[in-house]
Protein backbone atom coordinates (compact mmCIF):
# COMPACT_ATOMS: atom_id res chain seq x y z
CA UNK A 1 0.00 0.00 0.00
CA UNK A 2 1.74 3.43 -1.23
CA UNK A 3 0.46 6.80 0.70
CA UNK A 4 0.60 9.84 -0.62
CA UNK A 5 1.25 12.93 0.79
CA UNK A 6 -1.53 14.34 3.38
CA UNK A 7 -4.48 16.22 2.00
CA UNK A 8 -3.65 19.26 3.21
CA UNK A 9 -0.33 19.41 1.29
CA UNK A 10 -2.18 18.64 -1.71
CA UNK A 11 -4.41 21.17 -1.45
CA UNK A 12 -2.12 23.77 -0.30
CA UNK A 13 0.20 22.66 -3.75
CA UNK A 14 -2.89 23.68 -5.69
CA UNK A 15 -4.06 26.93 -4.01
CA UNK A 16 -0.35 28.12 -4.48
CA UNK A 17 -0.25 26.69 -7.93
CA UNK A 18 -3.18 28.86 -8.97
CA UNK A 19 -1.81 31.70 -6.79
CA UNK A 20 1.44 31.76 -9.09
CA UNK A 21 -0.87 31.60 -12.51
CA UNK A 22 -3.36 34.44 -11.22
CA UNK A 23 0.10 36.49 -10.11
CA UNK A 24 1.71 35.96 -13.51
CA UNK A 25 -1.39 36.77 -15.37
CA UNK A 26 -1.89 39.85 -13.25
CA UNK A 27 2.08 41.08 -13.87
CA UNK A 28 1.30 40.42 -17.35
CA UNK A 29 -1.81 42.50 -17.24
CA UNK A 30 0.12 45.31 -16.08
CA UNK A 31 3.11 45.18 -18.19
CA UNK A 32 0.69 45.23 -21.18
CA UNK A 33 -1.14 47.96 -19.40
CA UNK A 34 0.07 50.37 -22.63
CA UNK A 35 -0.35 47.84 -25.23
CA UNK A 36 -3.01 49.24 -28.01
CA UNK A 37 -5.70 46.33 -28.34
CA UNK A 38 -4.43 44.54 -25.21
CA UNK A 39 -7.41 42.79 -23.03
CA UNK A 40 -7.20 41.63 -18.96
CA UNK A 41 -7.40 38.44 -18.40
CA UNK A 42 -7.71 36.55 -15.02
CA UNK A 43 -8.85 33.42 -13.71
CA UNK A 44 -11.83 32.25 -11.84
CA UNK A 45 -9.88 30.96 -8.57
CA UNK A 46 -12.85 29.62 -6.64
CA UNK A 47 -13.71 27.84 -10.02
CA UNK A 48 -10.30 26.45 -11.27
CA UNK A 49 -9.34 25.32 -7.37
CA UNK A 50 -12.66 22.82 -7.19
CA UNK A 51 -11.42 21.74 -10.39
CA UNK A 52 -7.66 21.41 -9.21
CA UNK A 53 -9.48 19.63 -6.18
CA UNK A 54 -11.38 17.39 -8.33
CA UNK A 55 -8.08 16.42 -10.41
CA UNK A 56 -10.26 17.48 -13.79
CA UNK A 57 -8.24 19.53 -14.64
CA UNK A 58 -4.76 21.37 -15.33
CA UNK A 59 -3.59 24.84 -15.87
CA UNK A 60 -6.72 27.28 -15.84
CA UNK A 61 -7.93 29.21 -18.56
CA UNK A 62 -7.80 32.50 -18.57
CA UNK A 63 -10.75 34.45 -19.35
CA UNK A 64 -11.27 38.23 -20.46
CA UNK A 65 -12.05 40.39 -17.89
CA UNK A 66 -15.43 42.23 -18.60
CA UNK A 67 -17.18 45.55 -17.53
CA UNK A 68 -14.19 47.57 -17.77
CA UNK A 69 -14.02 50.74 -19.72
CA UNK A 70 -11.98 50.46 -23.49
CA UNK A 71 -9.57 53.05 -24.30
CA UNK A 72 -9.66 54.71 -27.83
CA UNK A 73 -6.60 52.28 -28.12
CA UNK A 74 -8.76 49.31 -27.24
CA UNK A 75 -6.54 48.60 -23.82
CA UNK A 76 -8.99 47.64 -21.04
CA UNK A 77 -6.42 47.24 -18.38
CA UNK A 78 -7.38 49.39 -15.79
CA UNK A 79 -3.28 49.68 -13.64
CA UNK A 80 -5.73 50.80 -10.01
CA UNK A 81 -7.60 47.37 -9.95
CA UNK A 82 -4.60 44.94 -11.74
CA UNK A 83 -2.62 46.42 -8.53
CA UNK A 84 -5.44 46.01 -5.49
CA UNK A 85 -5.77 42.76 -7.08
CA UNK A 86 -2.07 41.50 -7.07
CA UNK A 87 -1.92 42.87 -3.32
CA UNK A 88 -4.56 40.61 -2.70
CA UNK A 89 -3.11 37.58 -4.12
CA UNK A 90 -0.02 38.23 -2.54
CA UNK A 91 -2.26 38.75 0.92
CA UNK A 92 -3.57 34.97 -0.02
CA UNK A 93 -0.19 33.63 -0.93
CA UNK A 94 0.76 35.17 2.28
CA UNK A 95 -1.85 33.45 4.32
CA UNK A 96 -1.60 29.89 2.42
CA UNK A 97 2.28 29.47 3.52
CA UNK A 98 1.22 30.83 7.13
CA UNK A 99 -1.21 28.06 7.48
CA UNK A 100 1.43 25.18 5.74
CA UNK A 101 4.16 26.13 7.92
CA UNK A 102 2.08 25.63 10.89
CA UNK A 103 -0.13 22.71 9.75
CA UNK A 104 3.59 20.94 9.03
CA UNK A 105 5.06 22.25 12.85
CA UNK A 106 2.04 20.61 14.18
CA UNK A 107 2.39 17.20 12.53
CA UNK A 108 6.05 17.03 12.91
CA UNK A 109 5.04 17.76 16.95
CA UNK A 110 2.08 15.26 16.59
CA UNK A 111 5.10 12.89 15.67
CA UNK A 112 7.75 13.45 17.57
CA UNK A 113 8.25 11.34 20.58
CA UNK A 114 7.03 13.09 23.73
CA UNK A 115 9.93 13.06 26.43
CA UNK A 116 8.12 13.65 29.26
CA UNK A 117 5.87 9.90 28.45
CA UNK A 118 2.70 11.46 29.03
Amino acid sequence: MSLGPPAFLTFAENVLHLRDVRENLLAANVANADTPGYKAVDIDFPKALAAAVDGSSGDPTPQYLQDFPVGLDGNDVSLTTEKVEAVENNDEIADEVTYLHQATSDLITALRPNPNGV
